[in-house]
């Protein structure tokens, strides 16, 4: 049978699970050398570089220098190099391991062209009179002072012009206080956020604690981050990207409601394969599509046990068939191939949009021999549980999402009726407990993300669209619902399913400041679907 030639923009043409996948490199703190070491025709020793303390001497928690850069990347074996934008020139960038309350602290340096690698378009927020390249880091999930947040507006170009002295951060300090969680960084510039993630601006930042650490789960060799997206080629093997929505607009280029790729990324491989050993793994899956989710299982309907949300660990394990992940969301699980040697296991995608081809992942090969006996374990309980009751909020906010259209004619999506210029209407107080009730009036569901905040969901529960849209008044068509068993951990992006109500709870404390919130969809949050939060304590902004 004739070869048939490999065409990266024709997905029936490329061949699935022949790359084998990789975990990313974990990142290693900057160290200068240091030659008064260098005696008696011994090896100068290496010594960490950190900040200077107020007091002068020499901050020893660890730092890192990590570039934004354009690189090329091999995404198939078959494939020409593409150009795309990574961290430390890495797709995924290299992943930042951390200790919970051991300050972490990254210097993110914008070494990116001037020249973008898709067209970008001018008319939305933060686009219209801005530097085409231009970048900000925010760490997704984590507990931070706002001034490292990655606010969309602390932007900042090559030359390290920046939007204002309000922002202007070099060195991002991350405190890391708060529980082990499966974290990640991406890029969040305000207007072009969902094209400079889609280049390749996304890493894992893994936070550990002394709880985990005892667990005695899979670790080493046997913990792979896994960081699920969907892409699409050009035949020349570059990355493409629509420069206009598929309907008449006025615009060019213009931004698109939404983008599905038609190829399934790994790790930066498409369609891979994993080869393990007959034993148990731990897999950190994160969603960093623009705007697919994914609904993921075995093809053999074999359970496998989640431990984790986004937050960090559940309080007793999960056994489950198939998991839901939005955009941004992560899910911690285990899976056992012990009784699976020499057999192949895909993994499965019943999501939004799915074809022959998106339906599908990554193979697992249970070929490699089992290396000592697999010790680790799946503890009946991993975590203390933490209520959080409706009863101890302080404040309870209804907040819409809803469909508009801009001055072109083109769909835009808001929340709680505002744009992102309009002035912050969500202005929790410092140490506070608030309900939110997201009250979906679009058509169709949308992964909400808190910035500071880890939550819980307390219910969904449908309701009447056509009154309240009418009248403004909630009538309910059905009674509670549960949040689904994947859901019912700490959570920062919860799913708010449209003709329903999504109440979540959370706890406002630890800083003060500028935050954000928006949907996850990236195509979604650049184009108004994104609102400012002000966390506000007198005594604290004095």
């Amino acid at each position: 049978m004739p070869l048939v030639k490999v065409n990266p923009a024709d997905p029936a043409s490329i061949p699935k699970f022949v790359d084998e996948i990789k975990k990313p490199p974990v990142a290693k703190p900057r160290r200068q050398y240091d030659p008064y070491e260098n005696r008696s025709g011994r090896l100068g020793k290496f010594i960490t570089t950190s900040p200077l303390n107020d007091d002068g001497s020499q901050d020893q928690s660890p730092y890192y220098e990590i570039y934004m850069r354009e690189v090329k990347h091999r995404f198939h074996k078959q494939f020409p190099l593409t150009p795309v934008w990574g961290y430390n020139g890495r797709v995924p960038g290299p992943t930042i391991e951390a200790k919970k309350d051991e300050t972490t602290r990254v210097k993110w340096i914008n070494d990116l062209p001037s020249k973008h690698l898709f067209p970008v378009d001018h008319t939305i927020h933060g686009s219209i009179d801005t530097p085409d390249v231009r970048s900000v880091v925010h760490l997704h999930g984590a507990n931070v002072d706002w001034r490292s947040d990655g606010h969309p507006e602390a932007w900042y170009t090559k030359d390290y012009k920046m939007t204002g002295s309000t922002f202007k951060r070099k060195i991002y300090e991350y405190t890391n206080h708060q529980p082990g969680a499966t974290l990640w960084y991406h890029d969040h510039a305000m207007g072009i956020t969902r094209l400079n993630v889609y280049a390749g601006l996304a890493g894992f930042y893994l936070l550990r604690d002394a709880l985990e650490e005892r667990l005695n789960l899979p670790s080493g060799k046997y913990e792979i981050p896994l960081m699920l997206q969907d892409k699409s080629f050009n035949e020349d093997g570059s990355l493409f990207y629509p420069d206009k929505p598929p309907f008449p607009v006025p615009v060019s280029p213009s931004i698109v409601p939404a983008f599905f790729g038609n190829t399934i990324v790994v790790n930066g491989k498409v369609w891979p394969k994993l080869r393990v050993e007959p034993r148990k793994y731990r897999f950190r899956v994160l969603n960093a599509s623009n705007r697919r989710d994914y609904v993921l299982g075995l093809s053999n309907d074999q359970a496998f046990t989640q431990i984790g949300t986004d937050g960090g660990l559940v309080t007793t394990p999960i056994r489950l068939t198939s998991i839901e992940l939005q955009p941004s969301e992560r899910a911690d699980i285990i899976i056992d191939f012990s009784t699976l040697e020499g057999e192949t296991i895909t993994l499965t995608n019943s999501g939004t949009n799915t074809n022959e081809h998106t339906s599908v992942v990554l193979q697992f090969s249970v070929d490699l021999p089992l290396y000592g006996e697999d010790t680790s374990e799946i503890p009946e309980e991993l975590y203390p549980p933490e209520m959080m009751d409706e009863h101890m909020a302080h404040t309870i906010r209804d907040l819409t999402l809803s469909a508009s259209t801009d001055s072109y004619g083109r769909p835009m999506l808001m929340l709680n009726n505002h744009m992102w210029g309009d002035p912050a209407t969500e202005k929790p107080a410092f140490d506070s407990i608030e309900v939110w009730n997201l009250i979906n009036l679009t058509g169709g569901p949308h992964p909400i993300h808190i910035h500071l905040v880890q939550f819980k969901i307390l219910e969904r529960r449908p309701f009447n669209v056509e009154l309240y849209e009418s009248e403004g008044t909630i009538e309910f068509t059905g009674p509670p619902e549960e949040p689904y068993d994947y859901e019912k951990g700490w959570k920062d992006t919860v799913k708010a399913e449209n003709g329903k109500i999504t109440k979540i709870i959370m706890h406002f404390k630890d800083h003060v400041g500028n935050y954000v919130w928006h949907c996850h969809f990236l195509e979604h949050e650049d184009h108004d679907m994104m609102r400012p939060i002000r966390i506000i304590n007198d005594s604290h902004l004095k």
